[in-house]
C-alpha cells in the first residue's frame, strides 16, 4: 500500500461493498424509443444502491446476434450523463454495449439528492463515512454488476472508462478487463489543490479557508480515494490519459499511480487535441475488444482525419 494511505484502506472499502451487497439491485429496465436505431436499442435502467439510493443509467445493446464487447463510461464530473460522451459517434453503439451511469446526485438520479456543481467535491468531506464519494463509487460499483448479468455481454472484453472513477471502479470490481482513465480529482489533492485556482480543485480550497480547522479531516477522507493507493488492485490492461507534458498531471505527475498498476499500462501524454487524444483512446480500445474497422466507427470528422 502507498506511504500515507490510511491503515484502514482495505476495510473502508470492504466495509462499502459490503454495505452494497446488502442491497438487491432491483433492475428497472425501459426501453428508450427516440434513441433506439436500426443498430441498436436504447433502455433507460433504475437500480438501487447504498443507503438506499436509486440511481440511472443509459444501456444500449447493438442489434445482431453476441456476444459484444462492452463499454462502461462511469461519470464524469458534470452534472448531466449522456448516453456517450460528447463528441463520440453514434455508430459506436453499433459494436459495444455501453453503459453510461447517472451516479447520486447528477440528471435522472437526483431525487432526493441533487448535487451541486460547483459543490459536489467537498459534500460531506469532513469525514470518510459521509463523503459522497464513497456512494458514488458504490453507485459505479452497482452498475458494473448490472452490466454483467447482460447475456449479450462477452464477460472478456468488459472495458471501464472515464476520470478517477474508471480506476476505482476497476479496482472494486476485478471483473473489469480494461480501463481507460483520464485522473482529475484523486491524485494528490490537497498538495494540487494549494497551487491552483482553477475549478474542480478550488472548491477544495473554498472549503478549508471556510473551515481551515478540518485540513486534517479533509486529508484523512481524501487518502481512502488516492488513485495511488487503488493502483496496486487494478489487474485490468490500463490506459492512462494524462495530461499535457509539463502540466500538474502530466505523465511524471502520474506515474506513482501508473507504475503501481498491477496489470498492463499505457500512459499517453495528451497532445492538446480532441482528436487526436480520442483517436488515440478509441483505438486503444478498438484494438483491446479485437475491433479491427475502428474507422468505421468514428466520429465522421476524425475518420475523415485519420485517413491516409
Amino acid at each position: 500500500m502507498m506511504a500515507g494511505a490510511p491503515g484502514d484502506f482495505g476495510s473502508y472499502w470492504q466495509a462499502t461493498l459490503d454495505a452494497l451487497a446488502a442491497y438487491p439491485a432491483a433492475a428497472q429496465i425501459e426501453p428508450i424509443p427516440l434513441r433506439t436505431t436500426a443498430f441498436a436499442t436504447m433502455y433507460g435502467v433504475h437500480l438501487t444502491s447504498i443507503g438506499p439510493y436509486r440511481i440511472f443509467a443509459y444501456l444500449s445493446i447493438p442489434t445482431g446476434k453476441g456476444p459484444f464487447p462492452a463499454i462502461y463510461y462511469a461519470p464524469r464530473y458534470q452534472s448531466v450523463m449522456q448516453p456517450a460522451p460528447q463528441g463520440t459517434a453514434s455508430l459506436q453503439r453499433s459494436r459495444y454495449i455501453t453503459l453510461a451511469l447517472a451516479a447520486r446526485g447528477y440528471r435522472n438520479a437526483d431525487k432526493p439528492y441533487a448535487a451541486s456543481f460547483p459543490g459536489l467535491l467537498t459534500e460531506g468531506i469532513d469525514s470518510g463515512g459521509t463523503y459522497i464519494f464513497r456512494g458514488i463509487a458504490a453507485d459505479c460499483v452497482r452498475g458494473l454488476d448490472f452490466l454483467l448479468t447482460r447475456p449479450e455481454l462477452d464477460p472478456r472484453r468488459v472495458v471501464v472508462a472515464g476520470n478517477d472513477m474508471a480506476l476505482i471502479t476497476a479496482a472494486l470490481h476485478p471483473s473489469a478487463t480494461h480501463a481507460v482513465a483520464t485522473p482529475e480529482l484523486f491524485h494528490d489533492t490537497l498538495a494540487r489543490a494549494a497551487k491552483t485556482a482553477a475549478y474542480p480543485l478550488e472548491e477544495i480550497n473554498d472549503y478549508l479557508r471556510l473551515y481551515p480547522e478540518r485540513r486534517e479531516a479533509v486529508g484523512r477522507t481524501l487518502s481512502y480515494f488516492d488513485l495511488r493507493a487503488f493502483a496496486p488492485r487494478v489487474r485490468a490492461a490500463t490506459l492512462i490519459m494524462a495530461g499535457a507534458k509539463g502540466s500538474a498531471l502530466d505523465a511524471r505527475a502520474l506515474s506513482p499511480v501508473s507504475d503501481g498498476l498491477e496489470g498492463a499500462v499505457t500512459v499517453r501524454e495528451s497532445e492538446r487535441s480532441s482528436y487526436k487524444d480520442g483517436l488515440f483512446a478509441e483505438s486503444w480500445i478498438a484494438a483491446q475488444c479485437g475491433i479491427g474497422d475502428v474507422r468505421s466507427i468514428l466520429p465522421e470528422a476524425w475518420a475523415k482525419a485519420a485517413s491516409p
